[in-house]
């Protein structure tokens, strides 16, 4: 009877083969001078064991240098891009024991020339494989075919783009995400005649919009059940309260019906904030992500709803499934991984 797999080591099979550990190892790694007879010994030996090398600890012995780029927008504490960065970091130092650097770099998110800067330094560096959260669509896209063109591996994190090449997504399903928002917003309620949908103004070229998918099907939800509601746009400038209070009430500050009110990104808050130093009241606000402050505006009444993931869960399994790949051949068992869309209220958001 043979040894059980996980019981048996190198030492094993160079008893049973008659030959050193060292032949084993050069066996076993295909590199060094061992004769005809000595390997025929040893493969004999391993099948007759069942012994089954440690792949990760034959790859830690590798001297080959394997670096995992990271492209994500700049963050300060407590923004959604600090939960990504946290999930970095955090994988990180799983995957750095089998000797993968992982390295993250920042870009201006309202600056398309910032994106392409981070784009030509990563090229540059000629990394592994890359994780990007695309924020502006057609510099990406040129991005991501010059990684392929150098046979780089890309996984793209928070929204994708609908092009064959990436090995894998991590995130909400975008265009399902806004149709649950509608249907949230508007489930069981009378509607107003008009819903206020806050966006970020972002770069002035408008090539940035990363949050398009959402937007549609939040609107093919609307067209459908309320097709005489009126959506109107208000362009916020997430750096300026003063800009933010005027561009809000020339939206619904004169109003004296209730507001629905959404937005797509991570920033509610600042409509929370508007309403709170405005003490509007009859509102409805449904936003996204799991930031303190949305938190905060959640427990005290200013925001109704947040649709939220966990995007530091999201990045770990991306960069330990890019790992995998690198170093294991794996493909993701699932090109497409939905991070499951969770709805928080009053009731429930101290327990996520």
């Amino acid at each position: 009877m043979s040894k059980k797999q996980n019981n048996v080591t190198i030492n094993d099979v160079a008893l049973a083969a008659g030959v050193s550990k060292g032949t084993v190892d050069r066996v076993l790694h295909d590199r060094g001078e061992v004769s005809r007879k000595s390997r025929d010994k040893v493969l004999r030996a391993i099948e007759e064991l069942g012994f089954s090398p440690n792949i990760y600890a034959s790859l830690l012995a590798s001297p080959k240098d394997r670096l995992i780029q990271c492209l994500i927008p700049e963050f300060s504490e407590g923004e959604f891009w600090s939960l990504a960065d946290k999930g970095i970091r955090e994988a990180a130092k799983i995957v750095s024991r089998y000797g993968v650097r992982v390295e993250t770099v920042t870009y201006d998110q309202y600056d398309a020339e910032s994106f392409r800067k981070a784009c030509s330094r990563i090229l540059e560096c000629a990394p592994s494989g890359v994780i990007v959260a695309p924020m502006f669509g057609s510099v990406t896209l040129s991005f991501v075919k010059e990684l392929s063109e150098a046979g780089i591996p890309y996984i793209y994190v928070d929204s994708k783009l609908e092009e064959d090449g990436y090995l894998a997504y991590f995130g909400m399903q975008m265009y399902r995400s806004g149709y649950l928002c509608a249907h949230i917003l508007t489930d069981g309620r009378s509607v107003p005649d008009t819903v206020h949908v806050v966006r970020i103004a972002r770069d002035k070229a408008g090539l940035s919009d990363p949050t398009a998918m959402r937007r549609a099907g939040f609107m093919d939800y609307m067209s459908c059940n309320f097709p005489d509601v009126r959506i109107e746009n208000v362009f916020i400038d997430p750096n300026d309260s003063c800009s933010i209070d005027s561009r809000l009430d020339a939206a619904f500050g004169s109003s004296s019906g209730p507001k629905f009110i959404v937005m797509f990104n991570s920033r509610v808050h600042l409509v929370a904030d508007y309403i709170g130093r405005r003490r509007v009241r009859d509102f409805r606000v449904v936003g996204f992500d799991v930031l303190e402050k949305n938190l905060a505006a959640l427990r005290d009444g200013r925001v109704q709803v947040l649709i939220a993931q966990h995007m530091d869960k999201q990045l770990v399994a991306a960069v330990s499934s890019l790992t995998d790949y690198l170093l294991l051949g794996d493909k993701v068992m699932n090109r497409d991984n939905y991070a499951q869309m969770d709805i928080l209220n009053i009731c429930n958001c101290d327990y996520y």
